[in-house]
Order: C-alpha cells, then sequence, then structure tokens
C-alpha cells in the first residue's frame, strides 16, 4: 500500500479535497471538478504541473492562472498543509492510501474512458494490482427478495470460478450480493463506494479479504463523508469504467441511481456493453433498459462462457492515457507512465510508404521504449511492465523478449519477474 502521497497529489488534495477530520467538516471554497480541469489543462499547456504551485515561482504562475481561479482563493487552498497532514495521519492508520491522476498507480482504464473527467483523486484501502483487469459489473436494487440475492450471489461466484474481478458500488441489496458471492468463492472485488471508505476500512468482516489481496474499496470522496445522491450517481460511471461489461439485475423504471446509471451508459458514455438478467420475471426497469438498447444476458454457466461476454470491446474504446496526465507522469517515481510516440514531421505522410519505412518507424519506436524501460526501478512481471507502459500484455512480452536476447533484462524468479541491468 501506498502511504507517501507524491508532490502533485499533495497540492491536488490541497486544491480539491474537503479534508475531513474526524466529524469535522471543511468550509473552504475548493475547486469544483470542472474548475480544476479547466486548471490542470492551463497548466499542461505551460508545461507545469501541479507541484509547482508550491515552487519558488509561484507568483508567477498564481497570476498567469488568475483567468481560471481567483490567485487569493488558489493561495488559501494552498496554506491548508496542516489540515493536510492530520487528514494524512487519519488515513494511515485506517491503510486508506490516496493516488491523483498524477500519479502512477492511478486506475488506467479510469483515464482511457473517462479522460479528463476521470476523478483527479482517489481514496482506496487494499490491494490496487487487479485496477485494470477489467472484469463484470454487477449493479441493481437495495431492496430486492431472497431469489434475487441468491441468483447474485451465483453470478459472483461464476466470475470468482472464471477469475474475473467482479466491480460494484457496495450499496445494500444486489451490489453486496454480488461481492459477497464472489469473495466466499476466493474471487477478486472492486467495490466503488459513494461514501463509507472509513467506515468500510475498519470493517472487520472485510479485513481478511483486504489482508489476503481479493479486495480493493475505492471512492472520489472524502473517507469520512456522509452519503449524498450526487456521489452516488457520479460514482457509477466508475463502476462501468472499470469494467468489461455490466448486468443490471433490478432496477426501478425511470428513478433510481441503478435506472441513471445504465441510461447514461447506453445513451451517452458507451463505455461497455449492458445486460439486463433475463432468467426469472421480468421488471418495467429492465424492459426499460431493453428499450434503451441493452442486452439479454445470455446467462453463462461454464468460465468460457461468461470469458466470452466478457471479451466484447467496445468501438469506443481507448487505451491512451488523457493528455494532460502526461506531463506529471513523466517527473513522478518510480517511472513514466506516458505511451512512446512516433513523431510526423512537417511535409511527411502519416502513412508508410513501404515495408522498409515501416520497419525504420518501429526500430525508432522501440529505441523509445528502451529509454523508457531502463528508467524502471527494481524488477517487475510483465503484466507490471504492460501497465507503466500503458500496452497489451502481449505488446509488453515482445518488447520484454527482445530485451532479454539484447541483454539488458534478466528474467528470473517465480512468479517470473524482470529487471533492467545495465547495457
Amino acid at each position: 500500500m501506498i502511504h507517501t502521497l507524491s508532490p502533485n497529489t499533495q497540492v491536488i488534495l490541497l486544491l480539491t479535497a474537503p479534508l475531513i477530520v474526524g466529524r469535522g467538516t471543511s468550509s473552504t471554497d475548493l475547486l469544483t471538478a470542472s474548475e480544476y480541469k479547466r486548471l490542470a489543462r492551463l497548466l499542461f499547456e505551460k508545461k507545469k504541473q501541479p507541484a509547482d504551485l508550491l515552487s519558488a515561482e509561484v507568483e508567477t504562475l498564481l497570476k498567469d492562472c488568475q483567468p481560471i481561479v481567483d490567485c487569493n482563493r488558489l493561495k488559501q487552498l494552498l496554506d491548508r498543509g496542516f489540515l493536510l497532514s492530520q487528514a494524512m495521519e487519519r488515513w494511515q492508520t485506517r491503510s486508506i492510501w490516496v493516488v491523483s491522476r498524477a500519479d502512477n498507480f492511478y486506475p488506467k482504464r479510469l483515464r482511457s474512458h473517462m479522460k479528463e473527467d476521470s476523478p483527479a483523486i482517489l481514496y482506496g484501502c487494499g490491494e490496487m494490482n487487479f485496477f485494470d483487469s477489467g472484469g463484470l459489473a454487477v449493479v441493481g436494487s437495495r431492496n430486492v427478495d431472497d431469489e434475487l440475492i441468491a441468483y447474485t450471489e451465483k453470478i459472483g461466484r461464476l466470475a470468482a470460478k472464471a477469475d474475473r474481478t467482479l466491480v460494484s458500488g457496495g450499496a445494500r441489496g444486489i451490489d453486496q450480493a454480488a461481492m459477497r458471492g464472489a469473495l466466499e468463492a476466493g474471487g477478486k472485488v472492486i467495490g466503488v463506494l459513494a461514501d463509507g471508505l472509513e467506515r468500510s476500512a475498519m470493517n472487520r468482516e472485510n479485513r481478511s479479504h483486504f489482508m489476503n489481496g481479493r479486495l480493493v474499496m475505492i471512492s472520489p470522496y472524502d473517507p469520512s463523508a456522509g452519503f449524498n445522491v450526487g456521489h452516488a450517481m457520479q460514482r457509477n460511471k466508475l463502476i462501468y469504467a472499470l469494467s468489461n461489461a455490466a448486468l443490471v439485475v433490478s432496477s426501478d423504471y425511470d428513478k433510481g441511481g441503478t435506472w441513471t446509471g445504465a441510461v447514461e451508459q447506453l445513451d451517452k458514455l458507451k463505455y461497455i456493453p449492458v445486460y439486463i438478467r433475463t432468467l426469472g420475471p421480468s421488471s418495467k426497469g429492465l424492459d426499460g433498459l431493453r428499450r434503451k438498447g441493452a442486452l439479454p444476458w445470455p446467462n453463462p454457466s461454464t468460465t468460457e462462457e461468461l470469458a466470452n461476454v466478457l471479451s466484447v470491446i467496445p468501438k469506443n474504446e481507448r487505451t491512451v492515457p488523457i493528455q494532460e496526465e502526461l506531463v506529471y507522469c513523466a517527473k513522478e517515481q518510480p517511472s513514466p507512465t506516458y505511451v512512446p510516440q512516433v513523431v510526423i514531421r512537417e511535409g511527411q505522410s502519416s502513412e508508410p510508404q513501404a515495408d522498409c519505412a515501416a520497419t525504420d518507424l518501429a526500430k525508432e519506436l522501440f529505441v523509445k521504449v528502451t529509454e523508457l524501460m531502463h528508467q524502471l526501478k527494481g524488477s517487475h512481471t510483465d503484466s507490471e511492465i504492460a501497465s507503466i507502459l500503458n500496452v497489451t500484455k502481449s505488446q509488453a512480452k515482445e518488447w520484454i523478449e527482445r530485451a532479454i536476447k539484447e541483454g539488458w533484462m534478466l528474467k528470473q524468479g517465480r512468479p517470473m519477474r524482470y529487471t533492467v541491468i545495465s547495457r
């Protein structure tokens, strides 16, 4: 778990987080999500990063930010260092970590789907090594009968058996049933909370799952914050963005968080395919989602059938990080998370003119990859290297094998890990 906040993350917290300590609240005029988005874009354009707002040249930078945010307001927010230190101490004693979009550890699936609208800050408890594994989102109403609870637990068990991550919202009813079924079967679960992260982190029933690396709970909202309807609606985006497909087990019609989140995916965001339950009695809510384009759940009964359902990739799936974060991450430790790009110079066609041109581009790309991989510290699995470079695992393996043949990367240990050695 991460307990040391990067300088960029500290500044983003100062600008956007309420920093609630105990039952207190913060009355400071925080930056809204849209305000921070505009500020981040301005910093990127000036080749700056959030941490520069605490540098010796801050006065000049603050003046540059004036069209976005009032200088005095920024200063007031940045002066909350003591409050931040208190909040950090509280989080650490509860094993709560914090990452920002400026960190390498931030879920790349959120960057990929949500782009600049991905949360500036994420709080969490548990291991982060399966954030970008995709999986099945299971959502539904809070008040359901025992039959639907049993059905949902069975879905969770199948996901665990297929070694697929189960993603849900942690709410009473369908959410908790899906998560419980997966965890009891030894599966991995991501719980995306709208409130109560601190309470969940201290929950005795969750402790063993945190410790064995099977459960991670995250929230874009302060760990001590109370319930807020708007927050509950917004967190639905994260549930869908972290998954490969979603199953709506039950839903009210034209009201409630489940309906609103599913309709938003079907009509606007379209991150992933949305399915509706087809076994058992239907409902007005499920029928309404079907008319809006939700697919009938094919009721997979084997791990292979579930894998086929989760293999559907929407046409708008995006795999590159949003641009504003490239500058931030390039200066972060332990390694950069940007993807090397081939620069098309003026007058040069973007289409390769011959096989030799394509080969030259591939060589140029691998030279850049070599430079990036030599910045890796310690040993990493192929999945970790793929995540750092933000490429597919198969592409990372291809580059790793070439590095081993060229003699500047060493393969060792079980599970297999790779270490860069001097050329």
